[in-house]
């Protein structure tokens, strides 16, 4: 049986806003894709656009011009970077004979909504990492670097000197100085204790060595970077009625030192973007709608949206691995 269209369901921005604005569910989850590859919206749902490539954006040209001669003119060529929007999405019933059993402990609702959000947030944030953290694409010396010691051995990690590396990689690879370094909560925490990071702020003077005083902005002027991104949301890999088997959506055993986007313009080169197609309906925070089910006594919360999560420029990251042990 066809399932309800659009038509036939409701917007329901009072569920969406009733339990946290999307951005700040985003933080409260250690959420961070969005960050690391900020959301462009498109106008159709698949195509292509035109992406210079990165010796392009360098190339060396003369500029002298002798009397009574033109000036030198550019011919650049572009590479075409094909996309395709996938909608994702989840909903929750709630059966109008429970939501009445239990409605003195809970908004039957509200939590039907706020799980329809988790389900679609958490997989976004699982495809940006599985993007971003990704040996496929970052291959060969000149975008990837395996450490010699590993961030959790506090005495003899050289974390300074293993970013410092990579940012003159990124450099010489693209012409482009990274912005970020994006890394997992357990990783921020183990950098805290390294001693190497420590010396360096201590006899900085510009803020507490101690590891609770170490925050992002401390280990940013550390690292010489704009941003330090910092993941802390988990994913469950059993399935189904097995126990729970919990992991970093981000793994502790990856870090990517990157240029990322800090505006909306297309053209300004970047890691990567995430795309959205809005023309049906969507909502890049999850557009919330519920409709009904009456052979099934139910109303059902839906959230969804539709995008692509889409590596622009390989050249602008460079990820580095064994990060712990």
């Amino acid at each position: 049986m066809p399932a309800p269209s659009t038509a036939l369901s409701t917007l329901r921005p009072d569920l969406a806003g009733s339990f946290m604005e999307f951005g700040l569910e985003m933080d409260r989850q250690g959420f961070i894709g969005h960050r690391v590859l900020p959301v462009i919206d498109v106008m159709k749902q698949s195509g292509s656009f035109g992406k210079i490539p990165i010796e392009q954006l360098l190339q060396n040209r003369d500029t002298a011009r002798a009397p009574g001669s033109g000036y030198s003119r550019g011919n650049f060529t572009f590479a075409k970077v094909a996309f395709a929007t996938e909608e994702h999405g989840a909903e929750e019933p709630i059966d109008d004979r429970e939501s009445e059993m239990y409605a003195e402990y809970f908004d039957a609702e509200q939590i039907s909504a706020q799980r329809a959000f988790d389900a679609v947030l958490r997989n976004a944030e699982k495809r940006s990492a599985a993007a971003v953290f990704n040996t496929t694409t970052w291959t060969g010396s000149g975008l990837t670097t395996g450490i010699t010691n590993e961030w959790d051995d506090a005495a003899n990690a050289v974390p300074i000197t293993d970013v410092e590396a990579a940012v003159k990689k990124v450099y010489d690879g693209s012409g482009l100085w990274p912005n970020a370094l994006i890394i997992n909560r357990k990783v921020f925490r183990n950098l805290r204790n390294v001693a190497s990071i420590i010396d360096r702020i201590k006899y900085a003077g510009f803020t507490d060595p101690r590891a609770g005083a170490i925050n992002e902005a401390a280990l940013a002027q550390v690292f010489d970077l704009d941003f330090i991104i910092v993941a802390g949301s988990s994913k469950n890999t059993a399935v189904e009625g097995q126990a729970a088997s919990l992991a970093p959506v981000w793994s502790d055993e990856y870090a990517m030192v990157a240029k990322i986007a800090t505006t909306n313009d297309i053209k300004e080169p970047c890691v990567g973007r995430i795309l959205h197609w809005p023309g049906d309906g969507s909502d890049v925070d999850g557009r919330v709608e519920t409709y009904r089910e009456e052979n099934k006594r139910s109303d059902i919360v839906r959230v969804r949206h539709d995008v692509d999560e889409l590596i622009l420029y390989p050249e602008a990251g460079h990820l580095l691995s064994n990060i712990t042990t």
